[in-house]
């Protein structure tokens, strides 16, 4: 395979062509990498990863807070060493990134304003309007990005990558977007990349020139106003002409964030034909990135001269060893990343990352399972959603005697109706991937199979796992018998016809909206809240996919309106006071969850019992399946 070739970027050799892509990590108090980060960074290189390239170390705080990790004094070295060294035992190579700010896109302090290439607006508190850099400033972070890489390469790494791309604050300089200066430092392109090329001579100066480099960078931004892609090709050249080693291509910013960061909603290879627009106006290796989690089509864009690396991100988290796994030929066994950015939420939301479909993602150590105490221990899980199948594999991983119990016909829940959708087929990889893992591991299944107190009672079980999921909460309106859930038409249970309304705007409801309308020739939204997606509790860049499928499909939405009664042809709201029908042939009802926990009363203290996910409280697929494996890894 390609992808398996040995190759060189600089005078670094590399046993692979498949990259960890950088993702910033938490650390301690002083900006060093902490012990859970190093060993985060350990377990991806022990899954045969070829280079790692860490997340973004920061040179200076000295014009905003750290948002991650820093490298600017000699002190952090030692950290930074401890992760390199680690990574090295398994023969795969650690470029540090290091990064002059985030300028605008600042997101820790809302009360300073942040420092920029001009007075634009930050992005996450557009109150602020951002203070330009002086001359005098530019130089200093200049100097201190040579110093950081040269404290990157006392620690023992394999080459630095210059953070200048997706909108943060090299990327602010290179765009006209939001570098207004008329300086040296703005006007022309080559002034626009001033910034960022004395930054590549300021690294040459304090490494040696035999040094890898890699830049990081972003040809195309893909919202209006933001760089074309003839200026990016222009962009790649000039960067190349300064001599460094690689390109590592991005595209989008923060304005289309899931173009640059992929959420579930997105194609595969969504950045591929930027990224081989790129490999064919240089001459130095080009690495991409874009969901190429597929092996066969990584392994195709390789092999095609599309790409000369595959950049793997949060793919990475759900399964640090996908390397090994398709080396060996063991893809079936590969966790699959379901693009829900879990952990780019809990990452600005100040925690470490979580991936919700690995529990062991940041806690490599503490958190694996322990063979079980004993012999002929029992355990019976009553439902086969993801919470569920959690617990199963986890018991059964442990040693357990494992029954599943699943009412419905097939194993998966809830995940059916959210993956149903077409643009949501990440989701059914996952159902697959646990399926497999439950029958491989030995767990009995029994389908079409509904509990019952006296069933379970009878089984005898050490422990007992109610994984009962959820459902539709249909409220109490004039004429519901008129509409169906929501997960009956993203199952395909029930066939809309064409004119369909929507009522409940949230995650489910706009999901379902979609839906319905590659079959229905309008669709409508009705939302009691001032907004849609005002209830969903997830990261911006799908936030920012949903709303902008939305507009594309040109649905229809009705915000602060009270649905009074449905009819088999209409349905009638009122809002501010004023009354309103919308005529219609299909009403579909997302107004949330109710936990099916009714067994809890009847089986509380007759058996060991935990309640988990959905049956506990309606949430999210990453709750089910950490209280699913916790609930077992603690038993």
């Amino acid at each position: 395979m390609k992808l398996f070739e040995k190759t060189h970027i600089g005078a670094m050799k590399l046993k692979n062509r498949i990259v960890m892509g950088p993702m910033g990590t938490t650390g301690e108090a002083d900006g060093s990498y902490c012990t859970e980060g190093i060993r985060y960074f350990e377990e991806r290189a022990k899954g045969g990863t070829g280079l790692i390239i860490t997340g973004a170390n920061v040179v200076t705080t000295k014009y905003e807070p750290r948002p991650c990790t820093e490298l600017s004094n000699f002190h952090h070295v030692e950290r930074l060493n401890m992760l390199i060294e680690r990574c090295h035992h398994y023969g795969s190579k650690v470029c540090v990134q290091v990064s002059p700010g985030l300028g605008r896109q600042q997101f820790t302090d809302p009360f300073t304003p942040p420092f920029a290439a001009s007075e634009c607006t930050s992005f996450w508190f557009p109150d602020l309007k951002c203070k330009p850099l002086s001359k005098d400033d530019i130089a200093y972070i200049v100097d201190k990005v040579g110093f950081s890489a040269s404290l990157a390469k006392a620690a023992g790494a394999d080459a630095v990558e210059l953070h200048a791309y997706g909108g943060y604050l090299l990327d602010q300089f290179h765009s006209t977007m939001w570098n207004f200066r008329t300086d040296e430092y703005g006007g022309e392109l080559k002034n626009r990349m001033r910034f960022t090329l004395e930054c590549i001579e300021s690294i040459r100066k304090y490494c040696g020139a035999k040094f890898p480099v890699l830049v990081k960078f972003t040809p195309y931004h893909g919202v209006k106003g933001g760089r074309e892609l003839v200026e990016g090709l222009e962009m790649a050249k000039i960067l190349a002409e300064a001599g460094v080693d690689a390109l590592h291509v991005d595209v989008g910013c923060y304005e289309a964030w899931y173009k640059a960061i992929s959420t579930v909603y997105g194609a595969e290879e969504h950045q591929l034909n930027v990224v081989a627009e790129v490999k064919k106006v240089v001459s130095v290796p080009v690495l991409g990135q874009g969901k190429l989690f597929d092996p066969e089509k990584a392994e195709q864009a390789v092999a095609a001269g599309k790409t000369d690396y595959v950049v793997l991100g949060h793919q990475m988290l759900a399964d640090p060893h996908w390397v090994n796994k398709v080396k060996v030929g063991n893809t079936m066994d590969i966790v699959p990343c379901i693009g829900c950015n879990e952990c780019l939420f809990a990452g600005f939301s100040g925690k470490h990352y979580y991936c919700a479909v690995n529990p062991l993602c940041y806690a490599e150590n503490d958190y694996q399972l322990p063979p079980v105490d004993g012999t002929d221990r029992s355990v019976l899980v009553i439902g086969g959603g993801p919470g569920g199948m959690s617990a199963a594999i986890a018991a059964a991983k442990r040693g357990f005697n494992v029954e599943l119990w699943e009412k419905a016909s097939r194993l998966g829940g809830n995940l059916w109706p959210a993956g149903l959708p077409s643009f949501k087929k990440d989701v059914l990889r996952l159902i697959s991937y646990m399926e497999r893992q439950v029958i491989k591991l030995g767990v009995t299944v029994k389908l079409s199979t509904e509990a019952t107190a006296e069933k379970v009672l009878s089984g005898n079980f050490d422990n007992v796992i109610l994984a009962t999921g959820s459902r539709p909460l249909l409220p109490p309106i004039e004429g519901i018998e008129h509409a169906a859930s929501a997960n009956d038409y993203l199952t395909g249970d029930k066939l809309a016809q064409t004119e369909v309304v929507v009522i409940g705007g949230g995650l489910v409801g706009c999901e379902a909206a979609l839906h319905l309308q590659e079959t229905a020739s309008k669709v409508t939204i009705i939302e009691m809240l001032p907004g849609i997606l005002m209830t969903a509790d997830h990261s911006l860049n799908n936030d920012q996919a949903l709303r902008d499928l939305i507009a594309e499909k040109e649905i229809a939405i009705e915000c602060e309106a009270k649905v009074t009664k449905i009819t088999n042809e209409s349905v009638t709201f009122t809002r501010n006071g004023e009354e309103k029908t919308i005529y219609c042939d299909t009403v579909a009802i997302a107004a949330g969850y109710l936990p099916n926990n009714q067994l809890e009363i009847e089986l509380d203290d007759k058996v060991n019992l935990t309640v988990i996910g959905d049956a506990e409280a309606p949430r999210k697929i990453l709750t089910a399946i950490h209280e699913g494996y916790h609930t077992i890894r603690v038993m």
